[in-house]
C-alpha cells in the first residue's frame, strides 16, 4: 500500500489492541483476532438465510449439468457465496468461493445490477466502465444492454462475455419489496445452435427461485 513503515506499525499496534488482530511474537506474524471472529458470529442469521438455498443451487447444477452459483450482492460488487460444480465432463469454473467482481459481470451480477433502480444502476455503470477493458467483449454498452434485457425478461443472459465460449444465465431471488440481495445463475459452455437449451436452462432457473422463494416465504 506504500505507506510508511513507522504508520503500518501504528496502524496494525491500534488493530491488535482491538483485537481484530493478533500478533505472534515468536513466529513475527499477524493472524485474525478474536474480535474479528465475534463479528462473524453476529453475522449467524444471514448465513443461515443464504443456506436456505444450498438445495436449490444443487438442483439446477443436477438437472442442467452446469456449475451454479449463489451469488450476493455486496455494494458495486457480488460475490460467490455458494457454488456446485456441474456433472459434465468438461466443468466451467469462471468464478469461484469468494471471489468478487463487478455488478454487470457475468450474469448472477447482471441480474443484481438489473434489479436497482435505474439511477442506482446507472452510477454504478459509470463507477465499473474504466475497468470493462480487462474483459475482451465487455463494453459499457454492452452492459447496459444486458441490463435492459434482464429487465424485460426477468432472466440475465451472458454470452461469453466473461469467459470465452461460456455462456451465464442468472436471475435475482427478490424478497419483499426491498432490492435483492441474491442472485442463482449458472455457467456452462455454450451450446452451439441449441438456443432450446438455454430455454430450458432459463426456466429451470426460474422453477428453482420460485421453489426456494415459497420454501422461504410461504
Amino acid at each position: 500500500m506504500q505507506l510508511p513503515r513507522s504508520t503500518t506499525h501504528r496502524i496494525l499496534q491500534g488493530l491488535v489492541e482491538e483485537e481484530l488482530i493478533s500478533y505472534d511474537k515468536k513466529a513475527r506474524r499477524y493472524f485474525v483476532g478474536r474480535l474479528t471472529y465475534e463479528l462473524g458470529l453476529a453475522a449467524t442469521g444471514e448465513a443461515l438465510g443464504i443456506g436456505h438455498w444450498r438445495p436449490f443451487v444443487d438442483n439446477v447444477a443436477r438437472r442442467t449439468g452446469a456449475t451454479t452459483y449463489l451469488m450476493g450482492r455486496s455494494g458495486i460488487e457480488a460475490t460467490c457465496l455458494m457454488k456446485a460444480e456441474s456433472s459434465s465432463v468438461i466443468r466451467v469454473i469462471p468464478v469461484d468461493l469468494g471471489q468478487r467482481r463487478y455488478l454487470g459481470i457475468g450474469a448472477g451480477a447482471t441480474a443484481l445490477l438489473a434489479a436497482l433502480d435505474a439511477v442506482e444502476s446507472d452510477r454504478i455503470i459509470r463507477t465499473i466502465a474504466p475497468y470493462l477493458g480487462q474483459y475482451s467483449s465487455l463494453t459499457e454498452e454492452g452492459v447496459r444492454s444486458m441490463v435492459d434485457e434482464s429487465r424485460r425478461t426477468g432472466i440475465a443472459v451472458s454470452r461469453g462475455n466473461v469467459t470465452e465460449n461460456v455462456i451465464g444465465i442468472g436471475m435475482a431471488i427478490r424478497e419483499g419489496d426491498a432490492p435483492p440481495r441474491l442472485a442463482l445463475s449458472l455457467a456452462a459452455l455454450a451450446p452451439r445452435d441449441d438456443e432450446a437449451t438455454v430455454e430450458d436452462w432459463k426456466e429451470i432457473i426460474r422453477e428453482e427461485v420460485r421453489a426456494g422463494q415459497r420454501a422461504a416465504f410461504g
